[in-house]
Parts: C-alpha cells; sequence; structure tokens
C-alpha cells in the first residue's frame, strides 16, 4: 500500500444499490450497541484482560486478511461495486479459497473489536448487526458479478465458498 495517487480508472458499471450505505448503517448501528452496553453491567464478562488480548489479536488476524485481500484486487478495488475498464475475475491469492476475504477480515476485526470489551451482549449485538449488512452487501456483490461475468463467475462460485474456507 502507498500514499500516492491511483491512476484514473474508467467505470463501466456500477451494481452499488446504496450498499455502502447500507453496511455503515449497520456497522454504526453495530458499533452504538456494542459500546453502549460494554458502558453497563449487563453482560459484563470479568475476565477483561484474556478477553482484551483475544480481541487485539483477533483484530490484528483481521487486518492482515483484509490488506492481503486488497493488495491482491491491486487496482481492481473498489469501495463501491462497480465494473471497471479490463475487469478479471481474481482467483489468487485468499480468492482461491473464498470469493469475499475482504469482508472475512473485516467481520474478524469487528468480532475482535466487540471481544475486547468484554462483554457477550455487545458480541452478539455488533455481530448480529455487522453481518447484516454484510450480507446485503455480498448478495449485491455477487448478483452483478454473475451479471457481469455470466458462466465464469458462476463457475467460481461452484469451486469456492463465500465467506468461510470450506464451510460457507
Amino acid at each position: 500500500m502507498s500514499l500516492r495517487k491511483r491512476p484514473e480508472r474508467k467505470i463501466i458499471k456500477s451494481g452499488d444499490k446504496m450498499s455502502v450505505w447500507i453496511l455503515s448503517f449497520f456497522i454504526s448501528l453495530g458499533y452504538s450497541l456494542a459500546f453502549s452496553i460494554a458502558s453497563t453491567k449487563i453482560g459484563r464478562i470479568y475476565n477483561w484482560d484474556t478477553f482484551f488480548a483475544t480481541g487485539s489479536i483477533l483484530v490484528i488476524i483481521g487486518l492482515i486478511i483484509r490488506i492481503k485481500s486488497i493488495l491482491t484486487l491491486k487496482e481492481q478495488f473498489t469501495y463501491t461495486i462497480t465494473k471497471i475498464e479490463n475487469h478479471k475475475l481474481i482467483e489468487t491469492g485468499l480468492y482461491k479459497f473464498i470469493r469475499h476475504p475482504g469482508y472475512l477480515g473485516q467481520l474478524i476485526i469487528f468480532l475482535g473489536i466487540a471481544t475486547s470489551l468484554s462483554n457477550w451482549l455487545s458480541i452478539l449485538l455488533m455481530m448480529i448487526s455487522v453481518s447484516i449488512g454484510f450480507i446485503y452487501r455480498i448478495r449485491n456483490e455477487e448478483n452483478f458479478l454473475k451479471e457481469q461475468m455470466g458462466s465464469k463467475y458462476l463457475d467460481y462460485q461452484k469451486r469456492t465458498k463465500k465467506l468461510i474456507p470450506m464451510i460457507y
């Protein structure tokens, strides 16, 4: 990753359907609920050091997965669901095993943040909230990719899992 400006890319088609806004809403909701509950005694887990350390490790693992997936996509990485000029299906790196490693990395980051709060209810509310946002986002992205890439993406779906290798 660098701080230099990325070269201009020609966007061929957008299929975002407000998924950035919807995902942002559910992430914000998850943070609000998790931190609000953590500030009370409801759901508190009293082994704070262990949960904070575990949460910190999860955040680091999630960041590694997220950054690795962005670096694999290179110039094809976008924050919105778009098809750029010369768009290719990436099937290397973590994309060899799952279709959305970047989202998996983000989910692990959110799990780590919530775990570090040492509150089981914070963990539950954070993960339910952000999962709703990611489910919406992934559904839109997969529909868009099927529409744009056709049988090539359908074959890729058959060979790989969505988020969790060998499971889902």
